[in-house]
Formats: C-alpha cells, structure tokens, sequence
C-alpha cells in the first residue's frame, strides 16, 4: 500500500509539474485591453473582426511579432454607443490587470485615466491637443501613464475640408458646421478653419452635437440659418450617428463633407480625414515598445500622417453636381 501511495503521489507530483509550468507561462503572456466607443460587439469578435480599425491594430501587433492567441492576448470591449458605460467597461479592463490599455476617443481616454493612474494608456486616436487639455504635460514627453497617437491637426484640416467642399460645390455660402463644444478651447482651436472660410467666401454655422439629444436641435438650428452645406467635424456621435446626418443632408439637398471616409462609403458626398487604419496600425508599435519596458511618459505623442479623400458619384449626382476631374484625381477612394 505503501508503494501504491509513493507511486500515486509521485504520479501527481509529475503531472502538477508541466500544469504548473504551463500555468506560469500563461501568467507571463501579456494582456492588451483596448476600448471602443461605438463599436458593435459583432463587429470585435474573431481573429479577422469586420472593425477596420481593430483589424488594422491586429495587423500592426503581427507585424511586430505579436499574434493574438500565440504569445499575446486581447480583451475587447466597445460601449456600443452608450458612453455611460464607459467607466465601467474600464474598470473591468483594469480588474483583469492588462498590460496596456488602447483607448479610441476622448470619452475612452478620460475613462481609463479614472480607472488607472499605473496601467498604460495608449490613445489610438487622442483628442486635437492633448497637452492644450491637459491630458499630458507636453506633446514630446507627456509624463504620467498616457502616450500615443493625437488627432492634433484635426481641426486644422477642417478649412482642407471647406477647400474640397466648395470646390465640389462652387455656389455654397453658408455651411452648417457639426462640432464638439465640450474642450473649453474649442472656439480657439476652429480659427484654421474660420481663417480659410473668410478666404473662401464662406459663412461657418456652428452646432453643438456632444450627445445623442443635440442632433435635432442642431439640424433645426442649421436649417433655420439657411445653411446650404454642412461640414461634419470628428466626433464619436458624429461616427455613430452618421446615417442620421447623411439622410438630413440628402433630405435638404445639402453637399456635405465629413471627417470620417466611412461615411462615403454610407452614402455621404466627400469625406477627407485622416486614415484609421493607419493610425491604429502605428498605435500597435506603442504597445510593442511598452511591453519591452518603455515608459508611456517618455514616449512622444505622435500626429497623423496619411490622410483620404473620398467622393461618392451617385450621391454627387443625385444632388446635380458634376465633381471635377481634378478633384477626382486627387482621390483614394470613388465609390459609384
């Protein structure tokens, strides 16, 4: 009986060694926790998810040597258009004790930064000025747990996107502008856009979109100033909200313009913005870098690089437009 318990226990003792081993190798794989705001869950799940944005991330990780499932894990969360629960969404991240946390918009940043002041923050797509909002201390080295990717020249592109629009639209005057107002420097950070306006001949009609109740106030206060064209800045709501602005557009035969390309694809006229894709494929090589070693702190916020023209032809014709070649030339995307 002796011999049978010696053998019994030394069996178990061989059989815990490679568990415990494996367990501990588990334990070592690093954990990314990323963020959305508006997101469909369906749009997350899978290793090739329908989320371009996730994709290009995903694709960005691999091209550093990082495959979901085989050296590295991803938890993915998204609001689905409810920011309310965002701090939640956050706090479950944090209690799961990723590694870094990839947040997508200003909602998703200051979330995080409410959950964790140890955990690093990656922003994939940062608000216009981050240090200006005091989200860091300096675009260079930033400090704290927070680094990443800044849609810093946002709102400067914002008179680029006037140019297109009356060059697509030659007898506009008047443009609503569909726009954040929560930064308190806001109305300074829009003088680009004010500036190319006055050049361009243009009246700039502000309306304030922050939640899902301001767009039907917006679109009577842009109706009722007899706007005849609309500028769509990038907002989360304007994201998730997009088929909503697209048909009050093709409704008041108003040529629009948008920050987002996927908004063309949905059927809005022109969109020139900058590439998701791209952002979140480079947001990739801060999380690679921060797994290393590398202090967030020390890392400096980067701006966009690429930037997309779109045009949708059947929308440009629906609204008795003739796009010119030039402009059409200069596109990345033509959908007809």
């Amino acid at each position: 009986m002796t011999d049978r318990r010696t053998f019994l226990a030394g069996s178990m003792a061989a059989l815990a060694r490679p568990l415990a081993a494996w367990a501990q190798q588990a334990r070592q794989i690093p954990t990314v926790g990323i963020l959305f705001h508006s997101s469909p869950v369906a749009d997350m799940t899978g290793a090739e998810p329908r989320h371009p944005y996730l994709r290009g991330f995903m694709q960005g990780l691999r091209e550093l040597g990082y495959v979901e499932g085989n050296g590295i894990r991803i938890e993915r969360r998204t609001a689905e258009g409810h920011p309310e629960r965002l701090p939640a969404l956050a706090a479950e991240l944090v209690g799961l004790k990723v590694a870094v946390i990839v947040r997508t918009t200003l909602a998703t940043i200051e979330a995080a930064r409410r959950a964790t002041s140890t955990i690093p923050i990656v922003m994939a797509s940062g608000p216009p000025d981050p240090a200006q909002s005091g989200l860091v201390a300096s675009l260079a080295r930033p400090s704290g747990n927070l680094t990443g990717l800044s849609l810093s020249t946002g709102y400067a592109i914002a008179g680029k996107r006037l140019d297109l629009l009356k060059e697509a639209a030659p007898r506009i005057s008047r443009v609503g502008v569909l726009s954040s107002q929560t930064d308190p420097q806001w109305p300074a950070l829009w003088e680009p856009a004010r500036a190319a306006a006055t050049a361009l001949g243009l009246t700039l009609l502000f309306a304030k979109i922050d939640e899902p109740d301001d767009f039907p106030r917006a679109f009577a206060a842009i109706t009722g100033a007899r706007a005849d064209a609309l500028l769509v800045s990038e907002t989360a709501e304007t994201f998730v909200r997009q088929h909503l602005i697209i048909d009050f557009a093709a409704k008041h035969r108003m040529p629009a313009v948008y920050a987002y390309t996927d908004s063309v694809k949905a059927g809005g006229l022109m969109g020139y913005g900058t590439d998701y894709v791209d952002l979140f494929r480079r947001a990739a090589t801060y999380v690679a870098r921060i797994l290393k070693g590398a202090r967030p702190g020390e890392l400096p916020i980067e701006q966009p690089t690429k930037f997309l023209l779109a045009v949708n032809m059947r929308t440009a014709r629906a609204l008795g437009l003739t796009i010119p070649p030039s402009l059409l030339l200069r596109a990345e995307q033509v959908v007809d």
